[in-house]
């Protein structure tokens, strides 16, 4: 159980987004989090998870699947 548990701060600047995104993800129940008290954490591997998870990858089509377009 290696695991790093990240602030709130941490998971935004991670993310390069606000504060106000993780904790909407942890509002929605959309990624795993710990409470310690009144602090809430969220488990490296949980953001990395989420992270696979929400990475659309890109589509590699020839110049083929093109139609030029006058």
């Amino acid at each position: 159980m290696n695991d790093r548990y990240l602030s709130v701060p941490e998971v935004a600047e991670l993310l390069g987004t606000t504060e106000r995104f993780p904790r909407r993800l942890i509002a929605e129940r959309r990624i795993t989090f710990v409470r310690v008290g009144r602090h809430v954490r969220i488990p490296e591997s949980a953001l990395l998870a989420f992270i696979e998870a929400n990475t659309v990858q890109p589509v590699s089509c020839g110049r083929a699947g093109f139609k030029a377009v006058a």
